[in-house]
């Protein structure tokens, strides 16, 4: 039996053209079924493992938080770590007392001897109990602390150490003369964070710092006390 194509080559071709077309739109729905079934499944299985997350995480806090709020003296135990985080502050903060007796040995003439020295943090002042050889001493000892500066690290500033100084007392006596000096001090020459802190004295003035001699810095008395009121 001889069969014979009588369509002309255009007609077949519009025909496989369609075959394909109806392949390509088959095989796109299917995949479009499959995506969407595939991002509802995730979907599905996302929002309930995170309210599942969310719930447990919830539950911990909840019950951790009773936990806590169960623990006897909380206050005081966070009371007592407040305290705990602000020592580094108040440590770097707590003046250098040691400082005194280098300030002390810089500023006193030769002829000066100290029997008390008060030193009060809290109205930064100074109080200089002693004896001298002479009133014109004592007269020196007052312009020596009105006039004597400082300086710090990377700073150009000398300002002065002591302020409102004030000879509150003096006497003479048989062999020279005592004297009772009150004075106000900047902070600063205490301050733990002064690096480099110098003080710069007079050069008319001869203190115990200038002698070549090493002559004691209070009197030979019992009552030779150095007092420092802190806040």
């Amino acid at each position: 039996m001889i069969q014979f194509n009588l369509l002309p080559d255009v007609k077949l071709a519009l025909i496989k053209a369609k075959r394909i077309e109806r392949l390509a739109i088959t095989v796109s729905g299917a995949v479009i079924i499959i995506s969407v079934l595939t991002l509802l499944a995730m979907f599905s299985v996302v929002d309930g493992l995170q309210k599942h997350s969310l719930n447990n995480v919830n539950s911990d806090i909840a019950h951790y938080e009773a936990q806590i709020k169960s623990t006897p003296s909380l206050n005081r135990l966070l009371t007592l770590q407040n305290q705990l985080n602000s020592l580094p502050a108040l440590e770097n903060s707590k003046p250098v007392v040691s400082r005194l007796f280098g300030y002390i040995s810089q500023i006193t003439p030769q002829q000066v001897d100290l029997s008390e020295v008060n030193l009060n943090f809290t109205a930064d002042s100074i109080e200089l109990t002693g004896t001298a050889d002479s009133l014109s001493t004592v007269d020196k000892f007052v312009d020596t602390l009105k006039f004597t500066t400082y300086s710090v690290a990377h700073s150009s500033n000398n300002p002065s150490a002591f302020s409102r100084v004030v000879l509150s007392s003096f006497g003479t006596k048989t062999q020279g003369a005592n004297f009772d000096i009150t004075a106000s001090f900047d902070p600063t020459i205490f301050s733990a964070s002064s690096s480099g802190l110098q003080l710069t004295v007079p050069n008319e003035i001869t203190t115990r710092s200038r002698s070549t001699q090493e002559l004691p810095l209070f009197t030979g008395t019992n009552n030779n006390t150095v007092k420092s009121t802190t806040p």
